[in-house]
């Protein structure tokens, strides 16, 4: 039975590792404070969304009531 053993890691390959370990450090940081800095904007758009179906509605139930009242002055002429 053969046994293969792996030559040891180089000083050129551990630093290219713990370059490459720091570079991924260094996306997870970024891309967590993208991730949370866009849940922030999903929440405001949210927020700045309802806000806008509600006026949608208020300015929806003003103009029924307006055609409601001309109908009414029409058929009262």
């Amino acid at each position: 039975m053969t046994t293969k053993t792996t030559p040891p890691i180089t000083d050129t390959e551990l630093t290219r590792l713990e370059q490459q370990v720091s570079n991924l450090l260094e996306l997870l940081d970024r891309l967590t404070r993208e991730n949370r800095s866009l849940r922030t904007q999903q929440e405001t758009l949210a927020t700045e969304r309802a806000g806008l179906l509600e006026k949608h509605n208020q300015v929806r139930n003003s103009v029924d009531a307006i055609v409601t009242r001309l109908k009414s002055l029409e058929t009262g002429i």
